[in-house]
């Protein structure tokens, strides 16, 4: 793999320097990000841990992937300036791990012992559940007109 650096920007503001490369893959696929952070590295004299890919883009059908990445003059510029999701991609930073919580009842009402409430009630049986007839719902799918069944219950 060979990699071309099509820009180079200083960005004096934010401790950095911003470039533009493109990666020559032949016969093989999309290189990893680690690869090319290592290569960038390399090229551009600065330490691994300094260097962010923030995206690469590969066209299917092209051996070619282009990209921007960013070279901080110190690992903590990097932290403080990068998203958070970049550093995880980057390894530079672990992704946090959520504990999830038990639900808390909105202020006021008590807690509720719904699974509680559930066993307390016998389980239905299907048959039970659709005991109506389709003749009763639909009156009019059946060749009985609506007419016919309100007269029926007034009798």
């Amino acid at each position: 793999m060979e990699i071309e650096i099509v820009s180079k920007k200083e960005n004096e503001l934010l401790d950095r320097t911003e470039v533009a490369f493109r990666a020559m893959h032949p016969k093989e696929g999309t290189p990893q990000r680690e690869v090319v952070r290592e290569k960038l590295a390399s090229m551009l004299k600065a330490t691994k841990d300094r260097v962010i890919v923030d995206a690469m883009d590969s066209e299917f059908g092209k051996m070619e992937t282009v990209g921007y990445a960013k070279v901080y003059k110190t690992k903590e510029a990097a932290m403080k300036f990068e998203r958070e999701y970049v550093l995880i991609r980057n390894k530079l930073k672990e992704k946090a791990k959520v504990e999830k919580k038990a639900a808390t009842p909105p202020p006021g009402k008590p807690a509720a012992a719904a699974p509680a409430k559930q066993a307390e009630k016998p389980a239905e049986k299907p048959a039970e559940k659709h005991a109506e007839k389709p003749a009763e719902k639909h009156p009019e799918k059946h060749g009985e007109k609506p007419a016919e069944k309100h007269a029926e219950k007034k009798a």
